[in-house]
């Protein structure tokens, strides 16, 4: 099951007009789909495709089980007895020999951290391997696969041996909302926009776990069977995956992430509340799970002088990872025993509450989709993040959900998801525009997304400048 990704794989094939070999990294979380990319983007393409994995870390894996993993799976694709590689020297040199003609081949290496994190001098040997053997195929595409961003960001990336020598680097996200609708499949004309919502909502744009949708379930009965049931998809996903990218780290990492899931804070609060210090360590690990894509960092620019804010703010961006921390996490033991049953999301104290946070996000995850209904599909957005002020003597606080600027204008996006939506929305929203400071000569306007049933008085009121609703972008672009 395939959907969406027309412009990454547009990217890939433009490789081929090339007279020599492209290294590609790839980067994204785990289950977003990297491996299926390439793969899919092989079979498009009619082009010989080779893959090897490393093996998943755990407490003693040796360079030595890497190295039999890739020589079994060497033999595999190749057919013969298993070699005997002793180094990475080797293996690429017999990977680079069996490949030695003019077909299309792509090669992927995925997992490439796990592959290589027990080796110190791979980065250094799949370098030399590529200027000596690789880079002189005429139709090669190599493709450096992993969910570990910051192995790749360090060893390939920004690694001196690598200057250079990259042809393209892909950092998946979620995939569009509209191709998210086509996991639906048929259903999707009689399925309503508010459970499709709902249900992407907490899965996000996660192709793998919404391959395990049945739309001709309800959404209640999706989320039951994925997030409820003991080996249900999401169940207990987020601990597999942290234990996979982040190895021995991983509990002091998923206490970080722990720590945000009641609302967005800056690295000094985060300090605080896991009782750290708030340093250069504290700052690389954000990062890390900023790359593995797990947090944003909120900073965008400062209405009132149009500079960089001065305070940056991280939330989680991951909808299943606040899904799993507020709801799964604190039944696991109840879901593993049988002793919770789920039968709908209203049995969830505060459900209603963080529906809407999770409908935030994933608009704020979305943002660029819903440019063009909000009107600035042709402008330069200099910013697109949450904004919030902090009160002061001559100010008034006020937090807005997504705060849109351009060179002439700034506008206050209001996200809503509820399921009665009225007047009220006017007067928060009023509230929130006279509070805001905003640099002399800013045309402020507004606009509302929601998801929900708009009062008729809302719309009639002419008070907001674009009024969205979150259906119209899963029917994509008209």
């Amino acid at each position: 099951m395939f959907h969406g990704r027309e412009e990454e794989l547009a990217r890939l094939a433009e490789l081929w007009k090339k007279p020599v070999a492209s290294l590609v990294t790839c980067r994204g979380r785990r289950r977003i789909g990297k491996s299926t990319l390439v793969a899919e983007f092989a079979k498009r393409s009619g082009a010989r495709f080779l893959s090897f994995e490393g093996r998943p870390p755990r407490p003693g894996i040796s360079n030595a089980a890497q190295l039999e993993a890739f020589a079994e799976r060497y033999a595999v694709l190749f057919g013969g007895p298993v070699p005997l590689f002793r180094n990475w020297t080797e293996a690429f040199h017999h990977l680079a020999a069996a490949v030695r003609d003019t077909w299309r081949t792509v090669i992927l290496l995925d997992e490439i951290s796990w592959m290589g994190g027990a080796a110190p001098d791979f980065p250094g040997d799949l370098k030399t391997a590529w200027d000596v053997e690789f880079k002189s195929h005429p139709k090669l595409v190599l493709v450096l696969c992993g969910s570990v961003s910051a192995w790749i960001s360090d060893n390939i990336l920004h690694g001196t041996g690598f200057a250079g020598r990259r042809s393209l680097d892909l950092v998946l996200g979620e995939l569009p909302l509209a191709d998210c609708v086509k996991f639906w499949g048929k259903a999707a004309a009689r399925v309503s926009a508010g459970e499709i919502l709902d249900v992407l909502s907490v899965t996000g744009g996660v192709p793998r776990y919404l391959e395990e949708l049945d739309p001709s379930l309800s959404a209640d009965e999706n989320i039951r069977r994925m997030a409820f049931l003991p080996g249900g998809i999401l169940h207990d996903d987020l601990e597999r995956i942290f234990g996979d990218v982040f190895g021995r780290s991983a509990t002091a990492r998923r206490a970080l992430l722990s720590a945000l899931a009641d609302g967005p804070q800056s690295a000094e609060d985060l300090a605080r509340k896991a009782g750290k210090t708030s340093n250069g360590h504290l700052s690389r690990t954000l990062e890390e799970l900023a790359e593995a894509g797990f947090i944003a960092a909120d900073s965008g620019l400062n209405p009132a002088t149009g500079r960089p804010a001065g305070i940056i703010r991280y939330r989680i961006r991951d909808n299943y990872a606040r899904f799993y921390l507020r709801c799964i996490a604190p039944r696991l033991e109840a879901i593993d025993a049988g002793t919770f049953r789920f039968h709908s999301r209203e049995q969830l104290p505060g459900w209603e509450i963080l529906l809407g946070v999770q409908f935030e996000a994933l608009v704020l995850n979305h943002a660029a989709e819903f440019l063009p209904p909000l009107g600035l599909d042709r402008a330069l957005v200099l910013s697109a993040a949450p904004w919030r002020q902090s009160p002061g003597t001559r100010r008034r606080g006020c937090q807005i959900d997504l705060l849109l600027q351009t060179r002439r204008a700034a506008m206050i996006v209001e996200i809503k998801r509820r399921r009665e939506i009225g007047r009220e929305i006017i007067s928060e929203t009023e509230q929130k525009a006279d509070a805001l400071q905003i640099k002399k000569g800013l045309t402020l306007r507004t606009a509302l997304v929601y998801a929900g049933h708009l009062s008729p008085g809302v719309e009639a009121d002419g008070y907001f400048d674009a009024i969205v609703p979150a259906s119209a972008v899963l029917r994509g672009p008209q």
